[in-house]
């Protein structure tokens, strides 16, 4: 089990100097959008979402023409399950940056969420195609495949793997996906090759993310929710797996509220 991640000093450096900075008069208006989109990020990695979102708000208020900016936003909405306005700010990413290296990626995994599978393959399998060696490309096409062509999933899965040059740590959760490692053998691979506890938390982010993915899709759902709360236990917020473990765990809490029987009345 990994030491979670804990706020550095460098960040805490940063926002200090940030703070000073914004105490400065006639700031010009560009510079500090810049600096309300940089203090947002450094609260994003924190984890303060809220801090965040009010930071970006105001860095798009002064300059609009910040297609990261969007990219960011668009995850957030993702996270909380506003999908339409995840769409939209993906949208406006790629209007300012047609070529932006996540926006295609991010909106296919909100499509996904959005339960829209045929247009969530449309941008993630040219997105793959961009890059056939990135494992992670591969994971959320295989994702989405399992509702979108759930027969050819698997076999889809294993024609990409073998194309691929197998050199990103990433392909362990492939192997795993395909059976080629079991379970034990892929959480044993993370804790005795990571190379520092940093290595750790982030190889376990993901590896417990992607393992309740598996869990959740044979509908064992009380593991999933164990492995997803894990997989927010290491705080490392950044990562598109611990802002998506959160999300699944508010659509199965919702789930199991809404597929409880309403108790009957006493007088029935």
């Amino acid at each position: 089990m990994a030491i979670p991640y804990q706020p550095s000093l460098q960040q805490q450096i940063q926002l200090a100097r940030i703070e000073q900075i914004l105490q400065q008069p006639n700031i010009p208006q560009a510079t500090l959008a810049t600096i309300y989109y940089d203090r947002g990020l450094l609260h994003d990695s924190l984890g303060l979402r809220d801090f965040a979102r009010l930071d970006f708000n105001k860095s798009l208020n002064l300059n609009p023409n910040q297609p990261d900016l969007f990219n960011v936003a668009g995850v957030i909405f993702t996270q909380m399950g506003m999908f339409d306005s995840a769409y939209e700010s993906f949208d406006s990413t790629l209007d300012l940056d047609p070529n932006h290296p996540y926006a295609h990626r991010n909106r296919g995994i909100a499509l996904y969420y959005g339960e829209r599978y045929a247009l969530a393959n449309d941008d993630l399998l040219p997105h793959y195609q961009q890059d056939i060696n990135d494992p992670y490309r591969v994971i959320w096409l295989y994702v989405n495949d399992l509702k979108f062509t759930p027969q050819q999933a698997l076999a889809l899965l294993q024609q990409r793997y073998a194309a691929s040059d197998k050199q990103d740590w990433g392909w362990q959760i492939v192997r795993m996906y395909l059976g080629e490692v079991t379970e034990e053998q892929f959480l044993t691979d993370i804790a005795q090759n990571s190379k520092d506890n940093e290595q750790l938390a982030l190889r376990l982010t993901e590896g417990y993310f992607y393992l309740a993915q598996r869990y959740q899709q044979q509908q064992d759902y009380s593991t999933a929710v164990m492995l997803y709360k894990l997989a927010l236990s290491g705080n490392v917020y950044e990562f598109i797996e611990h802002r998506l473990s959160l999300l699944e765990l508010s659509r199965i809490f919702t789930a199991e509220q809404n597929a409880v029987p309403e108790l009957s009345s006493p007088n029935e």
